[in-house]
């Protein structure tokens, strides 16, 4: 995996960097019964009105269908491929079980086609494999964790991320995430062995303005660009300031805190990624 930079031959592609797709498998197939139509809304509810601006257009795409649960155990699997995900910015690997069931799974960084994955109690630690944090050794880089055992991973799934795994404490384990945050999260949970494929992702340009369209990004206002009746900051002579920064409902967009003082998870919070 790679970054490629395009000569200027033109404006959009003077700037632009884009992945080499180099660990992607050769000439793969999609997996038709693991996939789902997606509807593009363009922004607008069932009556029509737009109710979310700047969304519209784009490419057509298709729903990868993706095992984040990891709960066929004791069973294992063979990578068939490496495949491209439109829908995400990790890659996806498709896994043939030895009873014939084929099932996509976020691929970890280094694994390859041809690879053997498993899942459930008791197995070895190794990349791609997913056991509950209880068993999976101090210090292991891991991803897609859970939350709620049985819920499946909510956790680390973005491309290049990864935590680790710090202490286990009674019925908690505590890791830390990529953010810096430190947390606790019931051991019985589980996690996949590995660091999450496409690490360089975060290196991407885009080059040009319409490369925002084809994903279905529409041209987004500046605040200051409108007038006082469309947003908090608008209006003013000339080129005048909008004033502290805000949304569109009034609320303070640098500084203001928005997380609920009572969300249930403050208590598992041992380490904030906030640090004061």
């Amino acid at each position: 995996m790679g970054i490629r930079k395009f000569k200027p031959v033109t404006p959009g592609t003077r700037f632009r960097a884009q992945n080499t797709f180099e660990e992607l498998t050769p000439d793969y197939k999609v997996e038709k019964s693991l996939i789902v139509a997606l509807k593009n809304s363009g922004g607008r509810n069932d009556s029509g009105k737009m109710t979310m601006r700047y969304i519209g257009g784009g490419y057509r795409k298709m729903y990868r269908v993706i095992d984040f649960k990891r709960n066929k155990f004791g069973i294992e699997g063979v990578i068939d491929s490496i495949q491209y995900d439109p829908n995400r910015s990790c890659r996806i690997a498709l896994v043939v079980y030895a009873d014939g069931e084929k099932r996509y799974m976020l691929a970890p960084k280094g694994i390859e086609a041809g690879q053997t994955v498993i899942s459930g109690p008791g197995i070895a630690p190794e990349i791609g494999n997913a056991l509950p944090l209880s068993e999976i050794p101090l210090n292991t880089t891991i991803h897609n964790i859970e939350i709620h055992p049985g819920k499946g991973g909510q956790l680390v799934r973005s491309a290049g991320s990864q935590a680790q795994l710090l202490n286990r404490d009674g019925k908690y384990a505590t890791v830390k995430m990529a953010s810096g945050e430190t947390r606790q999260i019931l051991a019985a949970c589980y996690a996949t062995v590995g660091q999450v494929s496409n690490p360089d992702h975060m290196n991407e340009r885009k080059g040009k303005a319409g490369a925002n369209r084809w994903i279905g990004r529409r041209p987004r206002t500046r605040p200051v660009a409108m007038n006082p009746i469309d947003h908090p900051m608008g209006g003013g002579e000339g080129r005048a300031s909008g004033g502290h920064p805000r949304s569109r409902k009034g609320l303070k967009s640098k500084g203001y805190k928005t997380r609920t003082p009572k969300k249930y998870s403050n208590s598992f919070i041992i380490e904030s990624r906030k640090k004061k």
